[in-house]
């Protein structure tokens, strides 16, 4: 059952009129925004936006770094009844012009370099693009600020672009009620207060990264924004700013727990929290050790419905391998092959449901009916659900635990194996960072598995002893045919292993 089963949502744009005055809410490169500041330039950024875009409805996008345009969009576009499409500046100008035109954006706030990248056809004609900058100039001159909004809460907001990992990007809808509940959750369980700082490494247009925005604010906190280029560069801005939170995706806690912490950066640290990617053992015992005083909240979630799980901190010593349960707003339920709710120790479906399931994805009605379908009768909140696709077990206690995708499943002479498993197998040996096992089309086998690794950083002649590593913790059947080595592995624009780039790679390499 939802730990609280009547939520109540209001405007996205209240979020900014709950800190105190005098309070930081945002710190940028040259300046700190305090809560006061935060609702003149919200009010002033909506008031542009309503003069220059007056068509209810009509969707805005940005492609920036994280700055003020980009970290006030969210409030000011829901303020002006536009629709946010955050466009993540990683992306190459081919994936910008495809998330433009799919969304049929009417106005593009960027910087200067990735507007002058865009190439001939790529902006559409019904699209303005505009430099940031003259954005931010313009405000101090708006004459007709927007005052909050008496908005419903379930119009559309915002769309946030899937980063592709099976095709084109898709557009997942979110309504006022979607991005305030998830606010509302994440501060709750975290235990967010009005003295947090949050430090804002995950990309804005990932709904993990923004959510680190409008949790904090709604706890009445503060965020700083920072695009960093090397690891280090976030412990540093852990010291400069008294971080207390902190929250990554596996591959970046891989190369922070590779760095030498010291004291000042460390130790203002109350919570740190993962998503986008399950946290292995070796990984949790590393988080503990440099930050003994954090609370460690793994998490579960999936854009169409932003957050599902996380695990209570106090169980991660017992429980590591463990999803938790159910977050505030959602119910979480495990689905068997027909349609009935799993027995603890069944493996099934993960079904979510509850009010901050999307709306569904943008203009995709085909994509929408496989993903959003109607609730499991058993269901305490009943309309549409987001039948994810990933296998879970739930225990006798309740806690829930990631077996795989039934896409992703390898089926190996007869073995249908979780490249999961095999991963964590070899991440365990310490003589891998990372891992990522797929199957690849055998006539013999069905499928050969082949595990592709970054060696862990100082280990001698790691080539010659993990086939033996693994020969003594995985079953015949699940020993990797072909082990691949990286120096580097190719990352997603969220920063998460980019699987589908890797399976590419190894299909080009083999000739298939």
């Amino acid at each position: 059952m939802p730990s609280l089963p009547n939520p109540e949502s209001k405007p996205l744009d209240h979020l900014a009129e709950i800190g105190a005055d005098d309070s930081p809410a945002l710190v940028l490169r040259n300046r700190t925004l305090s809560f006061k500041d935060l609702r003149d330039r919200v009010a002033r950024l909506s008031g542009w936006l309503r003069d220059r875009v007056p068509q209810e409805g009509a969707r805005v996008a940005t492609w920036a770094a994280k700055n003020e345009l980009t970290c006030l969009m969210p409030l000011a576009a829901a303020r002006a009844g536009l629709v946010h499409v955050p466009i993540n500046p990683l992306l190459k100008h081919t994936q910008a012009a495809h998330i433009l035109a799919d969304s049929g954006a009417v106005l593009l706030l960027g910087t200067k370099a990735r507007l002058e990248s865009l190439e001939s056809g790529d902006l559409p004609a019904a699209c303005k693009a505009l430099d940031e900058n003259e954005v931010l100039d313009a405000l101090d001159d708006v004459s007709a600020p927007l005052p909050p909004s008496q908005r419903q809460t379930d119009e559309l907001c915002a769309i946030l672009y899937t980063s592709g990992s099976t095709g084109r990007p898709k557009g997942v809808m979110l309504s006022h009620a979607n991005l305030w509940l998830g606010a509302v959750s994440v501060a709750q369980y975290l235990g967010m207060e009005s003295d947090d700082v949050t430090l804002g490494v995950l990309p804005l247009s990932f709904d993990y990264g923004q959510n680190q925005l409008l949790s904090s604010w709604y706890a009445g906190g503060c965020v700083v924004p920072l695009d960093y280029l090397f690891p280090r560069d976030v412990a540093r801005a852990c010291a400069k700013y008294g971080v207390t939170t902190l929250a990554a995706v596996p591959p970046l806690w891989v190369q922070l727990t590779e760095l030498d912490w010291p004291a000042e950066s460390s130790a203002p640290l109350r919570r740190l929290t993962n998503s986008g990617g399950a946290l292995t053992e070796e990984l949790v015992e590393g988080l503990r050790g440099i930050f003994p005083q954090a609370r460690l909240f793994p998490m579960y979630g999936l854009t169409e419905a932003f957050r599902s799980t996380y695990l209570d901190p106090d169980l991660v010593a017992t429980h590591p391998t463990s999803m938790g349960k159910a977050i505030p707003f959602a119910e979480i339920m495990v689905i068997d092959d027909d349609g009935d709710v799993a027995e603890p120790g069944e493996e099934g479906e993960l079904v979510h449901c509850g009010p901050l399931v999307a709306q569904g994805y943008w203009q995709d009605p085909e994509r929408t009916a496989v993903r959003f379908k109607p609730a499991p009768g058993a269901s305490h909140y009943g309309g549409v659900a987001v039948w994810s696709g990933d296998r879970v077990k739930r225990d006798a206690d309740g806690l829930l635990y990631f077996v795989g995708r039934r896409d992703a499943m390898i089926k190996s002479a007869g073995n249908r194996i979780s490249p999961q498993e095999i991963e964590d197998a070899a991440r365990a040996t310490d003589l891998v960072a990372e891992a990522v096992a797929l199957g690849v089309a055998d006539d013999r086998l069905g499928h050969a598995i082949h595990l592709v690794v970054r060696a862990a950083p100082g280990v001698e002649d790691p080539k010659d002893h993990l086939p033996k590593a693994l020969a003594k913790e995985l079953p015949n059947f699940m020993q990797p045919h072909v082990i691949h080595w990286r120096k580097v592995m190719p990352l997603n624009p969220n920063g998460k292993l980019d699987r589908t780039a890797i399976a590419k790679e190894i299909l080009g390499e083999l000739g298939t």
